[in-house]
This record gives C-alpha cells, structure tokens and sequence, in this order.
C-alpha cells in the first residue's frame, strides 16, 4: 500500500493501527521510529489534564471587606476573542475593588525549540500566567479605519505600506497595519507582548475598576471558582488545536501540583508516572506541538490514545476530538467514523485517532508522515488512501 502512496516518496513514514481492546496490532511499519508529531502532542496534554482535573479552575480567590483578592490559576479563556468565559468576566465584573496577586511563575514567553520567527502570529501567542484575550490584539473592519480589541493598544498602531497586512514590531508592543492589503472581511490576531503589569492595565481597562497588583500571596486561603468550560476549552484544544490552550493547561496542572508554573517540570514528572505504560520514552517540549524538540512513536499515541479511552470513554471522544469531513482541523478527510487529532508542521503531517467500523468495532490508529517535500493535501489523500484500505479490509 505504501509503496502505491506517491506522496510518501522519499518521506519517512510509521503507521501503527490496532483494535481498541488489544495489545497487538493489526498493522504496524517503523512503529518503534521516532517523529515529530505536530499538534498530535495535544493528545498528551489532554490526557494529562483529564487525569489531573475533574473541573478546571478557573481563578482562585479571596473576598475582604469590600476588596477581593485573586490569583491565577493558567485558566486561559477570560476576554477570549475566540472562546470567551462570559462567567469568569461576570464574575469579576460584579466586584468593587481587585488585588490581583502574582503566582510563582517560570513561564518563559515561548517554548523551546518554537520558531523565534513565529512571533507575530496567532498559534504562537505567548505563554504567561493569567492569559488575557488569548494574549492577541484583534484587528477587523474597514481598511482605513480599522478596530481593534483590546483598543488599548490603538495608541500603538501605525499605518504602513511597507508591512504584509497587520504584524507587531519584534520587541516592542507596536503594531504596523497596511489599509492596502486589508480586507474588509478580515479578522486578524497577532500577539502582544505580555507581563503581569500589561495583564492588569488590560484588565483594569475593560473592567473600569480599580485592581492593584501583589507579589503577595502565600498568606492568604484561596478558594477555586469553577466556571464548568471544560467542554469548550477542551473542543479549543482538540478540534480547532488552538496553541495557547494546550500551553495554559500544562500551566494550569503544574499550579495544581507544585503551586508553581512550570512546564518543564510539569512534562518531567508526567513522564515519570506514565513510564511504566509507556512503550517507548517520549521526547516532549512543550504542550502545543510547536517545538520542534518534540518527537514520539506511533505505538506511544497508540497508547495514549487508548488511555484517553479509558478516562473519558467514546462517548466523549465524539464530543471532544473532530470528525472527518465534519469539523475541525479534519474537515478535508473524507474518512468514514473516524475522529481524530492532526499535526502540521512545516513538512510534517500526522494523523491520530479512532475509527468506528460498520460492525461496531473501535480501532486505535497513528499515521505520520515526516520530512515530505510535496503539498500538505497529497499526504492527507495518501493518508485517507491508506485509512480507506485497512478500513474495507477490517469491515
């Protein structure tokens, strides 16, 4: 089959598909090889957080007198141009006076092994404690008069012909916009640079109320507030493989467990309690699959993938991942009862997931295909040419 596949010509490919409920697969090449994985990575930043949370937090807090005193908790959807909180904002909109008290933080604003040219766009917005506005400035509307949210950052733009459309000055939170090739129909997001006194004049902008910033905060009982988004939170992360999300929640668990962020240790220790069901050691970077660091075997996603079953079940496999030719980013996959996780790098492209047969049976498959040099949408019809093969044969 593989050798029919032009576009998997001079690419390295591993596959490996099997039943659900077996350890042996049905079909394996290069299994044991190592890949980069792209944003199927998010697989186990899903798993890791559905191990470690029952319900996201999505800030902790302290009422005194009239003031209430709050801390993050990495939750990243208040003010999201995309998949807004509307409770958490309500939440902190009905109070009269805010103090907003750091975290202990070892976020740094990117991951390692990111692009350091990717700055200025959306899927490599950056890391922080307390994401706000998914950390993008918005921009929309008529051409020589267009706006911008947060409009903050107005005082900051400047018309220019010389720049592509909308992009953001490499160090600086100055942004250069090109009314010449801006359409009228465009939404665009490019990322500011943050920090915990940027959040808070966000912030204090929105709300028009007082908040005052802390470095104190181990002296005070905090209590979680629950705002029950994990459905919207989790379909950001696995059908629209929104970066900023993934990298909030290894944010998110590592607050939880050492009351620190701190993904590198958050991905160590989640690699030492996975070790003893995991096939082969897992090279992780980061929880997006930006990293080019990052690489893994089809037979660890196998397993991954089977672990997911195990915690949530298919049920909420249907409702969380994308289904092709559906939604999410496997829309263009004609595949039948498959629902599944992509990963897209620059030359990579991977699939991962489950397939429903007609009879009923649940099968667990990996399909990656790196280091290709024709177009993105002839591996994707390899890759469904080789689904559809195995999926006639395993009726």
């Amino acid at each position: 089959m593989l050798n029919k596949i032009e576009a998997f010509n001079n690419a390295h490919v591993a596959i490996n598909i099997a039943a659900l409920k077996t350890s042996k697969p049905i079909a394996a090449y290069q299994a044991d090889h190592y890949m980069t994985p792209a944003s199927n990575i998010k697989l186990l930043t899903f798993l890791a957080a559905i191990e470690n949370f029952d319900s996201l937090p999505a800030l902790y807090y302290r009422d005194q007198d009239s003031i209430t005193h709050f801390k993050s908790t990495g939750y990243p959807l208040l003010l999201h141009p995309l998949y807004p909180d509307t409770e958490l904002f309500s939440f902190l909109k009905q109070k009269q006076s805010l103090v907003y008290h750091k975290p202990k933080s070892n976020l740094k604003s990117q991951g390692p092994g990111w692009s350091w040219d990717d700055y200025s766009y959306y899927y490599a917005a950056e890391r922080s404690p307390f994401p706000i506005y998914g950390n993008t400035i918005q921009g929309y509307g008529d051409p020589n008069t267009p706006k911008f949210i947060p409009d903050s950052f107005e005082t900051l733009l400047t018309q220019d012909t010389l720049v592509k459309n909308f992009e953001r000055e490499r160090f600086k939170n100055r942004f250069h916009y090109n009314p010449k090739k801006w359409n009228v129909s465009d939404t665009l997001y490019r990322p500011f640079i943050t920090s915990d006194n940027v959040f808070v004049s966000l912030l204090k902008d929105h709300l028009n109320l007082p908040i005052h910033l802390s470095n104190e905060s181990e002296n005070l009982e905090w209590k979680p507030l629950y705002t029950h988004q994990e459905e919207l939170l989790y379909k950001a992360l696995l059908q629209e493989s929104d970066n900023g999300v993934a990298e909030a929640l290894l944010a998110m668990i590592s607050q939880k467990k050492f009351n620190e962020m701190n993904i590198e240790r958050t991905i160590d220790t989640l690699k030492s309690e996975w070790e003893e069901w995991l096939p082969d050691p897992l090279e992780w970077a980061d929880g997006s699959g930006v990293s080019r660091y990052n690489m893994i075997t089809p037979r660890t996603v196998i397993a991954v993938l089977k672990k997911i079953y195990i915690k949530v079940g298919l049920k909420q496999i249907k409702n969380y991942f994308p289904q092709s030719g559906r939604s999410g980013t496997i829309k263009k996959y004609n595949l039948k009862n498959v629902y599944a996780k992509t990963g897209t790098l620059r030359h990579n492209h991977n699939l991962s997931g489950y397939w429903i047969s007609s009879s009923g049976n649940v099968y667990v498959f990996s399909v990656m295909v790196n280091h290709f040099t024709v177009s993105t949408d002839e591996v994707r019809d390899g890759i469904s040419l080789l689904l559809k093969q195995f999926q006639k044969k395993l009726k």
